[in-house]
């Protein structure tokens, strides 16, 4: 878990637009962040195990 200063920081307009780290907004994760849902690769697969994202279950075959 991110520091609450780290994640204050993220939320600060940067003074460049090429330093804007995205960041996950349930653990503020940096690393393995995907843009479409905007979560962290861990907590997206703990969502989507739950069944709390629409459309994504995962695939079996």
């Amino acid at each position: 878990m991110a520091k609450a200063s780290v994640r204050a920081r993220a939320l600060k307009k940067p003074k460049f637009k090429s330093r804007v780290v995205r960041r996950c907004f349930r653990c503020a994760r940096k690393n393995g962040f995907m843009r479409d849902f905007g979560l962290c690769r861990i907590c997206f697969r703990e969502f989507a195990n739950e069944g709390m994202i629409p459309g994504i279950k995962k695939s079996s075959w």
